[in-house]
């Protein structure tokens, strides 16, 4: 494994203005997706210009006519599946769609604040970061409090802690929150990795082959609220966090193939091939199998 390093492996920062990237996966969150995507669009940030990638995992809730309302809109490109394959699946779909300096990775559940958005970008905007976290953990606070769920946010909490340390244990690294949404990276970090992880695991698979190749996450404080299961919180108690230990292994084993010289594209998917940004504004998606997130 590559030791990581400080600052930019890049010999000079992102050209200004930079268009970032943003991806957003949507499952069944009719109550907060327009908000979201309103929030993202609304944003004014200097040197900043934003595309916003939709991909909506055809939700049982209604939330699709919801984002179809956003179809003409000139900076947001629609995917469409067929079925939903998993978070990690949709992100996968956004990033080949992706076309901007900068990526972010970005939740429809309002847990997150999009006010955070220029803290994680300055550090890759002056060339001092490649790759940024948004840190949800303040010293002396449990990171998450889901109210009038004290026994749920303990376990929770405490989960998060074991797995902390398998992570940093595996990897060798000393990070607080790898498992966070919100993921900022220049595109060329991605370049030439295929990335195959279909729900939450991706999120362990996207910041350790990062970590592998020799990218430092420089980790940032956010504002986070978090929502309970009842509210629509997706992640499943029993069902991934044996996903995770494997993820954990898997990807500090697998082999990571050579970065291609392509200025924008990235391997991603099983058969290794080379995607390119779509024309279309909306584009529909065909499914693979009943993997829900």
């Amino acid at each position: 494994m590559k030791a990581a390093t400080r600052g930019s492996r890049f010999p000079a920062p992102p050209a200004h203005p930079v268009t970032l990237s943003v991806v957003m996966a949507i499952y069944n969150e009719l109550e907060t997706a327009a908000t979201a995507i309103d929030e993202v669009l609304a944003l004014d940030i200097p040197d900043v210009e934003i595309e916003l990638i939709v991909v909506e995992s055809n939700s049982t809730d209604g939330t699709r006519a919801v984002v179809m309302g956003y179809a003409d809109h000139p900076r947001v490109e629609l995917i469409l599946q067929e079925a939903p394959l998993g978070k990690g699946n949709a992100v996968r779909d956004g990033l080949r769609h992706a076309t901007g300096g900068i990526i972010l990775i970005q939740d429809a559940d309002l847990e997150y604040s999009v006010d955070d958005y220029p803290k994680l970008l300055a550090p890759i905007m002056d060339g001092s970061a490649d790759f940024t976290l948004g840190c949800r953990h303040v010293p002396g606070q449990p990171i998450r409090v889901m109210h009038g769920k004290r026994s749920v946010t303990a376990v929770v909490n405490a989960a998060h802690w074991v797995f902390l340390g398998l992570f940093n244990s595996t990897y060798r690294t000393h990070l607080r929150d790898p498992f966070t949404m919100y993921k900022v990276f220049r595109s060329e970090c991605i370049e030439g990795v295929e990335f195959v992880a279909n729900r939450f695991d991706f999120d362990w698979e996207l910041v350790a082959k990062l970590v592998r190749l020799g990218y430092e996450p420089l980790e940032l404080p956010v504002q986070y609220t978090a929502r309970t299961f009842a509210d629509g919180k997706k992640v499943r108690f029993f069902r991934d966090p044996p996903t995770w230990i494997w993820a954990c292994l898997r990807y500090r084993f697998c082999k990571l193939p050579r970065p291609r010289n392509e200025s924008v594209g990235v391997a991603f998917g099983d058969d290794g091939h080379l995607s390119h940004p779509h024309p279309n504004r909306v584009v529909s998606q065909p499914g693979k199998g009943p993997v829900s997130d």
